[in-house]
């Protein structure tokens, strides 16, 4: 708040100001003459400007901003009127501010404001007040209204301090009195502009008595406001002795009140509940909290809430499990084609289950593609057992209070996702699916996946303790089943407590029952059709397989079929009597051209390219290996967006080769003067993965020796510098890519014989599967050509690298 300095002489003295002063900018108050006000400067340019003042006369003009929110105003957002003042004092901060002291000295109109230079100038006149008759009755009776509409403020709560009223009650000039009222009733800018730009006194003094009058009215109105508030708090108290009176009453006449009435609802569900004694004892202890409290405290509803959830979960409520071996596994077959393993799992659960009542439930992790019906698959396993069925997706979750609960002393604090899920079952022996375990978070508010190792761990379920409830509750009943795409985001503590079942990508067959039996019924029903007015083809089926969706799971799939429902449906509504029957070849007018390109072997045998199998997130694929040489320093070059690991395979492959060239026939002094070129086409797409070693390496000699490698050749392997061909994974996706790619023999690792049990008998009838052990009898059945004597020396022909026979899928891991 101003202040005006008591016995300043130097106020009243004439002060000889100049014409130009620097500018300092002010917002969010407006200084009058004779005021003494501190001020905080941060602006650089304000800065400059105090700085130049103080190399002057210590005068500087001061002018209130338009606006409050504008860190670097210009001329226009400044007003054409301030007050010219002197900086009494100055303080410089460590953070490189300026506090000063300033006080007004008179009011100066800007003629012209001047930002050229590294601080505002200003050219200004002064105004000066013209002279008034103080006793004049008018202005006498001005003032004696406004020093009496002061004491009035005051008397209603108004903040002034006691030294300004002595200075307002000894004032007699009418310009003084009003600038110093003013300055003390806290107006807002715009307001105070106006009083300033008042330079006559009488009319300021008007101006300020009927400010003052509007204040009077809002300080009243806010005194009757806090005594009414006042008032409500007394009568508050004055009902609590009264319901407390009453209550005694009530108790000597037998009555009950509503309190009572509910806390005996309370008694009746935990006498049903059937708790445990540890869990009966807390719930009793917080029930009689309850019936000491006054129903209208504010813990009242916290306590109610908290015997709400823990009277309502399911402590000794369970659904009896169907034992029936035969009827489960027609309810798993009716949902679902294929998957034998994880129906069998399934089975065996049960088998278990009809023999031992009490058993700990396992804890199942599905883990394969999207799409292959891994959510789906939960559904039809509560089904099979007549259990209710949960979903909790647990994607992007970051906060461990959504496992665990909240803890009762936060507002709004809830129990866990957990708790409610099982509250929601209505039984204590759900199956409970926890979706996309592999992309659950982890930040400053705790990790999740740590809160599930209790959750999930058979040995220490049966007593999870949700921070909510406080007491331990069993779920050592409830079926656990978690689902991912990628097993690595796992944290491997969590993934330890889980039994993995991988779920592979369909094959086209499969794919194409599927189709038959559960997407076209479901989309028929969906887009309001019947069998009777379309009809799909089986080659029409196979085409959408694999000419306009490649995946592992089936979604892309039931898209398409369920666009040409829409399509059929729609001509059916403009009035269409006739069955419609899909053919393939009018697959291109309904849906566009194909958005795949079936996969093709080479046309040819060629030097330096080989096929390789690969695994990738929607299936498996072929991918083409190409080398050549070229005259240089024996480098090599290495293109196609590969990892790391795959470029470190190309290294040892290179190395084999090298460490092996007699025995092909390649001239020791040949890897000296060539350079080596190892490219994998589809250069945007990146790879990655150590099986392409053997491709790497057979596409290299091939390079070297002259000798091409065979079309009809797939292979996967990954090689170590002494030769050895160590297994890979995603068996059973590349043995599919080379068939659907119509390749007929397969190399593959000796050490995955065992893996072939994964693929279907009538694929393996259709491949020829070459067992290998070292990479020379990879070169034996993939090189085309007489092997050469040993010791023979041959420097290849320089070959250019085969042209791009395909499109690698995103992502491929070799």
């Amino acid at each position: 708040m101003a202040e005006t300095e008591k016995n300043n002489s130097a106020a009243d003295e004439q002060v000889k100001i100049p014409e130009s002063l620097p500018v300092l900018p002010i917002r969010d108050v407006v200084i009058f003459p004779f005021m003494i006000v501190p001020l905080s400067v941060a602006r650089d340019r304000s800065i400059k400007a105090v700085d130049q003042a103080l190399t002057e006369q210590r005068l500087i003009l001061l002018a209130a901003q338009k606006s409050v929110d504008l860190d670097e105003p210009k001329a226009a957002d400044l007003f054409t009127l301030g007050t010219a003042a002197t900086i009494m004092r100055l303080l410089k901060l460590p953070d490189g501010r300026v506090k000063i002291l300033v006080q007004g000295l008179a009011r100066a109109k800007v003629l012209a404001y001047d930002e050229s230079g590294p601080y505002t100038k200003a050219k200004i006149e002064i105004q000066n007040e013209p002279k008034v008759d103080s006793k004049a009755l008018e202005t006498e009776a001005l003032i004696r209204n406004v020093k009496a509409d002061v004491d009035k403020a005051v008397n209603l709560g108004k903040g002034i301090s006691p030294e300004i009223l002595v200075i307002v009650a000894n004032l007699e000039e009418p310009g003084r009195l009003a600038d110093l009222v003013a300055s003390n009733l806290d107006l807002k800018v715009d307001v105070a502009q106006q009083v300033l730009e008042l330079v006559d006194p009488i009319p300021r003094l008007r101006k300020i008595n009927e400010l003052l009058t509007k204040e009077i009215e809002l300080l009243t109105v806010q005194q009757q406001i806090d005594t009414a508030a006042k008032a409500d708090i007394d009568k508050s108290q004055r009902e609590y002795y009264l319901r407390q009176q009453l209550k005694a009453i009530q108790q000597e006449l037998g009555d009950v009140n509503e309190l009572q009435e509910e806390i005996n609802q309370y008694r009746e569900k935990i006498e049903k509940a059937a708790m445990t004694p540890e869990v009966r004892e807390e719930v009793d202890r917080q029930l009689k909290k309850l019936e000491r409290m006054h129903p209208d405290a504010a813990e009242t509803a916290t306590l109610r809430n908290y015997l709400d959830w823990i009277t309502e979960l399911p402590w000794s409520v369970q659904t009896k499990d169907n034992l029936d071996l035969q009827k489960a596994q027609k309810i798993l077959d009716e949902d679902h084609y294929g998957l034998e393993k994880i129906k069998e799992r399934i089975l065996d659960y049960l088998a278990v289950r009809k023999l031992k009542e009490k058993m700990k439930g396992p804890i199942l992790c599905f883990v394969g593609p999207p799409g292959v019906g891994k959510t789906s698959l939960g559904k039809s396993i509560a089904r099979a057992l007549d259990r209710k069925f949960i979903r909790l997706s647990l994607g992007g979750v970051h906060d461990e209070a959504e496992i665990r609960g909240h803890r009762r002393t936060y507002v709004g604090a809830m129990p866990g996702r957990i708790v409610q899920g099982i509250r929601q079952a209505g039984t204590n022996n759900p199956v409970f699916m926890l979706d996309e375990v592999d992309k659950i978070g982890a930040d400053y508010r705790g990790d999740p996946s740590s809160a599930l190792l209790e959750v999930l761990d058979p040995e220490q379920n049966f007593s999870f303790r949700d921070h909510y409830l406080g007491v331990p509750f069993d779920l050592s009943n409830v079926l656990f089943i978690t689902t991912a795409n990628i097993i690595d985001t796992i944290q491997p503590a969590f993934r330890d407590r889980m039994e993995i079942i991988t779920l592979s990508g369909y094959t086209e067959e499969e794919k194409l029952q599927i189709a038959l039996r559960h997407l076209i019924p479901k989309q028929l029903d969906e887009n309001g059709l019947k069998s009777s007015q379309i009809e799909f083809p089986i080659p029409t089926i196979k085409k959408l397989i694999s000419q306009y969706t490649r995946e592992a799971g089936l979604r892309n799939l039931e898209r398409e079929i369920g666009s040409l429902c829409r399509k059929v449906a729609r001509q059916i509504a403009d009035g269409r009597t006739e069955k419609f029957k899909v053919l393939d070849t009018k697959l291109d007018d309904l849906l566009g051209p194909p958005k795949i390109l079936p996969e093709e072997i080479l046309k040819k045998d060629q030097v330096g390219v080989a096929t390789g199998m690969v695994w990738t997130p929607v299936g498996g694929e072929i991918i083409f290996v190409e080398a050549t040489t070229m005259r240089g320093k024996g480098g090599l070059l290495l293109t196609g967006h590969l990892g790391d690991v795959m470029k470190e395979s190309a290294q040892a492959a290179l190395s084999y080769a090298r460490a092996h060239a007699r025995e092909y026939g390649i001239d020791e002094e040949f890897f000296g003067i060539h350079d080596i070129h190892l490219h994998v086409p589809e250069g945007a797409i990146p790879k990655d993965g150590p099986s392409a070693g053997i491709t790497m390496a057979s596409a290299m000699i091939s390079a070297f020796c002259g000798r091409p490698v065979k079309k009809s050749i797939a292979m996967t392997g990954e090689i170590t510098l002494r030769g050895n061909v160590l297994p890979i994974g995603g068996l059973k996706e590349k043995v599919l890519a080379a068939h659907r790619a119509k390749i007929r023999t397969v190399i593959i690792p000796e050490l995955n014989r065992k893996d072939l049990r994964d693929v279907s008998e009538d694929i393996q009838k259709e491949l020829r599967f070459i067992f290998v052990e070292d990479v020379k009898t990879v070169l034996q059945e993939a090189l085309i050509g007489d092997h050469p004597d040993k010791g023979s020396k041959k420097t290849p022909p320089k070959r250019l690298s085969a042209k791009n026979q395909r499109k690698a899928s995103a992502g491929a891991h070799a």
